[in-house]
């Protein structure tokens, strides 16, 4: 690309939005030109006021920018969203109605059947749905979602079995890391020693958005969703990245655990993923250990971006079980969003 793209980060101060700063910085088709904050930090060098969570400091490029108010009056046309849910509902929508190309992981909008819901090795085509959305909602630009951090960590698998063997159910439960609770997260005196069986709204999205995602984009602007269930319990438990699902499906048709290992040896995403910059290669690894896969070994394949399946096993209920993970606030946040948006670079949707 012989000029990068300019794009913002809505919210750029928060543990979200530090994570698109990280993986946008030295980006090969994007540029950091804009980022957003709240009343307290607006008007001030990014680098003065951020509570910078990750390693190091942040970077001197970006620490000199400063932060510009939420509002749609910005120089750029492609917005990277790490707004709270509340703003994210309101705000967002009037960015999309101003022009700007949302891409956004908060939730309001995920499951709205204009937005697309997207994953590059999921759903490629359902960014399709783009100008329905526009001229649903008399858009000039419009808003994609990436999906929920739990429901990313299972969701590739899920898809692959679905594709190969048809799916008609899945039982999942969730051990899903702190950080997905943003900072400053859980208190300390309640997560260690412990682990909390309730997370608000986590089981809803787990069992709905899946559905969306392995759905099939018809000709007229919608998705039919996957006609399989999904039974879902998620637990916050005190790891601090990485959230691990434990799944059992009851597939279409009969396939043994052999050969559902071989499936995720062999498969391979769609052809136009090859072409994203960031892909990690593989994006699914297929870890043979009886003790695989952890978070603290696992989480960070692929530079945080792959996801990684063992244990796959035949299940005395069902038909198959195994265990899957994703870094919740890489592949299912921040770095999510900008596979998506190269996605759409590549699709023409992004100039």
């Amino acid at each position: 690309m012989e000029k990068k793209i300019r794009v913002g980060i809505l919210a750029a101060t928060g543990a979200v939005g530090q994570r698109f700063v990280e993986h946008l910085v030295d980006h090969p088709w994007f540029e950091i030109a804009v980022v957003t904050g709240s009343e307290r930090t607006a008007g001030q060098p990014y680098g003065a006021n951020v509570n910078w969570l990750l390693e190091g400091d942040p970077p001197e490029k970006i620490a000199k920018l400063i932060v510009q108010p939420t509002e749609p009056n910005l120089d750029v046309e492609v917005l990277f969203s790490a707004l709270p849910t509340d703003e994210a509902r309101d705000l967002e929508p009037k960015f999309a109605a101003a022009g700007y190309k949302v891409l956004t992981n908060a939730s309001p909008y995920r499951m709205d059947p204009y937005v697309p819901l997207l994953i590059p090795e999921v759903n490629p085509d359902h960014s399709a749905l783009i100008p329905h959305q526009q001229e649903a909602y008399g858009w000039k630009g419009f808003i994609v979602a990436n999906a929920n951090c739990s429901t990313t960590s299972i969701v590739l698998p899920l898809k692959i079995l679905q594709e190969a063997y048809g799916l008609q159910s899945a039982v999942v439960v969730t051990m899903q890391a702190i950080s997905g609770a943003g900072y400053p997260g859980v208190a300390s005196l309640d997560i260690m020693d412990n682990i909390i069986p309730h997370i608000g709204g986590e089981d809803g999205k787990l069992e709905s958005e899946p559905r969306k995602l392995c759905g099939t984009y018809l000709e007229e602007g919608r998705i039919e969703p996957a006609d399989f269930v999904v039974s879902a319990h998620a637990n916050r438990v005190p790891v601090i990245d990485g959230h691990l699902g434990s799944v059992s499906v009851k597939l279409g048709r009969p396939a043994t655990a052999a050969e559902a290992i071989e499936l995720f040896k062999t498969w391979r995403p769609p052809q136009i993923c090859d072409s994203l910059p960031t892909m990690p290669h593989p994006v699914l690894i297929y870890r043979p250990e009886e003790d695989r896969p952890q978070p603290r070994l696992d989480r960070n394949s692929g530079s945080g971006l792959a996801w990684t399946v063992g244990k796959v096993r035949e299940c005395p209920v069902n038909d198959l079980r195994f265990l899957a993970i994703a870094h919740n606030t890489l592949r299912g946040a921040a770095s999510g969003s900008v596979l998506n948006a190269e996605l759409l670079t590549l699709q023409g949707y992004i100039a």
